[in-house]
Formats: structure tokens, sequence, C-alpha cells
């Protein structure tokens, strides 16, 4: 069991007592008009971001989707962490001092297994580490939630939407139940979606950016969804994004990120996103409520 924060107590039993139930597909969740909450990289408001604590805390505050970013050590494993580098989220510089710039390819499984990824959040989670793909995917199979994986800058890691599409098919993550409703794989380059789309095209792929509307048909032949920057978002870019199908043929889907506060996620709501990745998946829960509740 993971340490938890007082704080991440609290806010889960209010979210209890709110009795905040989100949608399990994308696809259900779009059709009865609910705004889907992802947790961005867990609930990295809570605890330290991309760790298994962080999904655990997004479960308990009855988060259904959570948003990762995937890279490769030097080894060739696939790791969960959003940087480039190891020093701003582990205690890196203090274990190996001497290797700067601490990229992430340049370290092995085993000495990123050496790391404390959890000690600069705060001294509840002394001792965090940095997991694997297939670490994680076993805890969201434990809890049941849905993935929005991101492919981190794929450019520095030749293959890897080949090799994630592996590790998540030995994990049985490639089954129907999976890819009808509990996984997506986003990134912010164009190139890998197409790879991801070509070698697997019953994956759903998510472009991250706000392409321009005349661009619009371009990436639906290889994508399902335009996840954009939230100060980019119109109603009328939302229209036009719905007025497309996507890849597998149904309208694309538009969400939005980062999004941490009630008033924003309220005003994204009302433009009609899909979807909202935040830190702070209780607090967007109860701004986006009047959308996602249900007929008592």
């Amino acid at each position: 069991m993971q340490h938890r924060t007082a704080v991440s107590t609290v806010v889960s039993a209010l979210c209890g007592v709110l009795a905040l139930a989100l949608p399990a597909q994308a696809a259900s969740a779009d059709q009865a008009g609910h705004i889907i909450v992802f947790g961005h990289r867990g609930a990295s408001a809570y605890a330290p971001e991309n760790t298994l604590s962080s999904v655990e805390q997004a479960a308990e505050l009855g988060v259904d989707w959570v948003e990762n970013d995937v890279q490769r050590t030097r080894d060739g494993r696939l790791v969960v962490i959003h940087d480039t580098t190891l020093d701003r989220t582990t205690n890196v510089k203090e274990r190996y001092p001497d290797r700067a710039p601490w990229s992430v390819s340049s370290f092995s499984l085993a000495e990123i297994k050496q790391l404390d990824a959890g000690s600069w959040f705060g001294p509840d989670f002394r001792g965090e580490r940095v997991p694997t793909l297939e670490e994680y995917l076993d805890l969201l199979d434990d809890t049941g939630q849905g993935l929005l994986l991101e492919l981190k800058q794929p450019e520095l890691y030749p293959g890897i939407e080949r090799q994630t599409l592996e590790v998540l098919a030995r994990a049985d993550w490639l089954d129907l139940p999976h890819l009808s409703g509990r996984l997506v794989v986003q990134s912010f380059s164009a190139p890998a979606l197409r790879t991801t789309h070509r070698l697997r095209p019953d994956v759903h792929t998510g472009f991250l950016g706000n392409p321009p509307v005349s661009q619009l048909k371009q990436y639906a032949a290889f994508t399902d969804e335009i996840n954009a920057e939230q100060h980019s978002v119109t109603a009328a870019y939302v229209k036009a994004v719905h007025g497309m199908k996507g890849a597998h043929g149904e309208p694309m889907h538009i969400n939005t990120w980062t999004v941490d506060n009630a008033p924003a996620a309220t005003k994204l709501a009302r433009m009609g996103v899909d979807g909202i990745i935040t830190d702070r998946p209780d607090l967007i829960a109860i701004a986006t409520r009047p959308r996602t509740s249900q007929p008592s």
C-alpha cells in the first residue's frame, strides 16, 4: 500500500459524499453528454506525478481515466516519467552527481529503480520509484482505470511506437475490452501517431495540439481525438473538431489540458469539450458536475 497525504484523505472523503461516478468508456460518455475527467499524470496535485501512488490516489478520488508519459531507458525498457531528464522528479543529482544532464535514455532500468521519485513531492512519499510501463498497466488493471498514454518525444526513441504496442499486447491491453473503452495513445508527434495507427489500426489515438481547422481532415485520417491546450480552445474550434469523423469513423473528440481551476473547467464544458485533463480531478469533477450528474 502506498503512502497517502492528509490532504488527499480529506478530498477523497469529499468525493465519496458527492458520489461522483465518471464514465468508463469514452464513446458512451460523449454520447451521454458527459465530461470525462482525466487525472494528469495520475492525481498529481496530491501525489508525485506518474507514480503508482498517483494512480492509486486518482482511483481513491473516483477518477476513471489517468494520463501518463512513456520513455525508454538505456537498456531498452519503457518507464513512466514526464521529463526527458531525471533531475526534477528524482534524487538523481545526489546519487549520480557526475552524470549530467541525467537523461532518461542514459540510465539503465536498474539504475533508475534506485532513485527516489517521491521525496521531492513530500516526505510521505519517500522511496517512491519510477514505474515501468508494465507495472503501471498491472496497477490499472487492479483499479479498472482507463489510460491516456503519451509517447513522450518519440523522436528520441526510434521504434518506441512498436515497442509500446508490444508491451501493451503482452499485458493484454490490446484486447477488445481495453481497445473499446480503456486505452488512447496520444502524442505531440503526428508521425508517431501515423506509425501507431499503421501498426495497430484498432488502437484509438489522440493528437496533442491544435491543428488549424483547414488541416483537421488530414489528422482525422490517423487519429480520433484532438487534445488541445486550454487557451487555444474556442466553441467554434470544438464544433469544427466534432464535425470531423476520425480514424474509426466516429465524430472526433476534443479534450483539453491542463485545467486546474473551476471557472475555466465550467467555461470549457459549456463550449462542448469531451474531456478535461487536470492535476486536480476532484475539483474539476465537481465543477463539471451539472453536465455529468445522473438523473435521480
